[in-house]
């Protein structure tokens, strides 16, 4: 019997400061997965950047055990190949694919990279393409373009090393304590420190400047954090707010993915004007960002009701209780369900 079913490329790991949480997030993607519909092709990145066939069992790749059940393979960036190429001791054999779905966080495969791969060898890509994803990575460029389409930007200021402390103490004056410091290019908030006076600015640089070589100051914006969940390419569907409420400090890597003095609400405890609102703004950003097929939308909200941009995910969380799936869960997709439209979307198309 012929088999129809498409094969679909798996990507975790990578060569990231999130690569653990990409492995929580593609083991849980991966059991998601309808096997009866779909084949799978399962590609690992370890942190040095090596790529591998992964062969066993999704537990290994939670338990970060996957290598030894792995073959060194990759992603033919030659479009007659259309797949992967596996490098056995019997030689190098090549496996065609319809679709690739990276759950890779940060650098290296949420900034365009693996995107930029995958359009070379001419395979679709579930989820956002080379320059949305690249976009949306860069926190500087990101606000200069939703701040073009008349949605509210904190203010901020881009600096980098080739400037003195006492240049970067000047250019902080023009903001208003507290501030943040970030990495322009990471995630999971990796790198960030609220700042609340001068004297502790340039060790927060410092920090920063250890997981990028550049660096955002940007105003903290009074009020509460939200979120939007976004599908789709041409017709877009949101799930519902959520809302971040923090007891102190601000969500950081250990509040996301630990919740020790935070909570989550969802949905949002706002009045159906300000989520109309949301939505609608989230939206926009996703469309002058270039986004498609999926993503999450962060703003703020001030208590005069404001919307205020703070960034966007092109592959946020995808654990069965992560933020994403649990905003579109209120829109009635089940985990499954969910994984099953992304995938849809891309190889149906």
């Amino acid at each position: 019997m012929i088999n129809h079913k498409k094969t679909i490329a798996i990507l975790f790991g990578g060569k990231s400061s999130e690569y653990a949480v990409s492995l929580q997030s593609a083991a849980a993607v991966i059991r998601a997965i309808n096997q009866e519909k779909y084949n799978l092709f399962l590609i690992g990145i370890d942190p040095s950047g090596q790529w591998f066939h992964f062969k066993g069992e999704v537990s290994q790749i939670e338990a970060d055990t996957w290598k030894s059940d792995a073959i060194p393979a990759f992603i033919s960036p030659d479009p007659s190949v259309h797949g992967i190429l596996e490098q056995s001791e019997s030689g190098i054999f090549a496996y065609p694919i319809d679709a690739a779905f990276p759950i890779l966080h940060g650098k290296n495969g949420e900034d365009g990279t693996i995107q930029g791969l995958l359009e070379l060898a001419g395979i679709p890509c579930i989820g956002c393409g080379l320059l949305s994803s690249a976009l949306c990575m860069d926190k500087d460029r990101a606000h200069k373009l939703a701040f073009l389409a008349g949605v509210n930007v904190p203010r901020c200021i881009k600096v980098d090393k080739i400037g003195t402390d006492e240049q970067m103490r000047q250019q902080a004056k023009e903001l208003s304590y507290p501030i943040f410091v970030k990495p322009i290019h990471a995630g999971s908030s990796f790198g960030i420190t609220k700042v609340v006076k001068e004297e502790e600015l340039m060790s927060a640089v410092a920090t920063a400047f250890t997981y990028d070589t550049e660096v955002i100051l940007e105003e903290a914006i009074e009020g509460f954090e939200v979120g939007c969940a976004i599908i789709g390419k041409d017709k877009l569907q949101t799930g519902e707010i959520d809302e971040i409420e923090l007891s102190e400090g601000f969500f950081d890597f250990t509040e996301k993915y630990t919740l020790k003095t935070s909570k989550i609400h969802m949905p949002a405890r706002i009045d159906a004007e300000t989520a109309n609102l949301i939505k609608k703004t989230a939206c926009l950003l996703y469309r002058t960002l270039g986004c498609s097929g999926f993503a999450r939308v962060d703003l703020f909200v001030t208590p005069e009701k404001e919307i205020y941009f703070n960034e966007i995910n092109t592959i946020p969380g995808f654990t069965s209780h992560s933020r994403f799936p649990n905003m579109m869960r209120g829109a009635g997709y089940t985990f499954e369900a969910l994984v099953e439209k992304l995938i849809e979307q891309e190889v149906s198309s």
